[in-house]
């Protein structure tokens, strides 16, 4: 053989593949024939990732329908179906407002307090009784600022209702000696609005059945005056 045709022979060898070469490739090859499917795999995970995801959020964001108050409502009025109104809200554990279907149980119910339009329905805000207790009398006193305290009043406080008189004396005793101004324990069931032109509001007193009539006649002159009463008071 001639140099020529072995250096040829050898330079064709050379421009082939070894076998050290080639299953190098044909794993490249098989890896990238399998990408298709992680491609898929992947996608699968995400989807259900997402699914989860959306599950979680309908659970946290699912919403309750609750009753809720239409507009003010006085403490101790009668509750009506026009007064409620039906919302629906994500409820946090520490609300215990009424459930809607129990709207029907409501009406008819008593406030227990001030309602204040918008707010939540709660139960402890719902009562069966009347604010005025066996034994008592409910007497209004229309009242101007210089009678009362400028401090809020509120249901459920407890006053004095002091008897005044126009000369400024108090009462007079059997002996003619002064034994100061008439003072009637009561408690406040309603604080109404106060008026625009005469400035005067109507507080609505609880008191005991004997002193009905005489705190009536009092209030009806005008001269009469609360003194809020401290806990534990007489």
């Amino acid at each position: 053989m001639s140099k020529t045709a072995v250096s040829a022979s050898a330079s064709h060898a050379s421009t082939q593949p070894t076998q050290s070469q080639v299953p190098g490739a044909a794993v490249g090859f098989r890896a990238r024939r399998r990408r298709p499917g992680m491609y898929a795999l992947a996608i699968a995970l995400i989807a259900a990732g997402g699914g989860g995801g959306f599950l979680a959020f309908q659970a946290t964001g699912e919403r309750t329908q609750v009753l809720a108050v239409a507009h003010n409502v006085e403490a101790g009025d009668v509750i009506t179906d026009g007064d409620l109104v039906e919302a629906a809200v994500q409820l946090d554990p520490a609300l215990k407002p009424v459930p809607a279907s129990e709207r029907d149980g409501v009406v008819g119910k008593r406030a227990a307090v001030a309602l204040t339009q918008g707010a939540l329905l709660t139960r402890g805000q719902v009562t069966t009784q009347t604010l005025v207790k066996p034994g008592e009398r409910l007497v209004g006193i229309g009242l101007k600022s210089s009678q009362m305290p400028a401090s809020r009043l509120s249901p459920g406080d407890r006053i004095l209702v002091v008897s005044t008189h126009a000369d400024g004396q108090g009462d007079t005793g059997k002996d003619g000696d002064s034994t100061g101004p008439q003072q009637i324990l009561a408690r406040i069931v309603r604080v109404g609005e106060k008026q625009q032109n005469t400035g005067e509001q109507v507080v609505d007193v609880a008191v005991p059945s004997q002193f009905g009539p005489v705190l009536a006649a009092q209030a009806a002159t005008g001269n009469v005056a609360i003194v809020v009463d401290g806990p534990g008071g007489s």
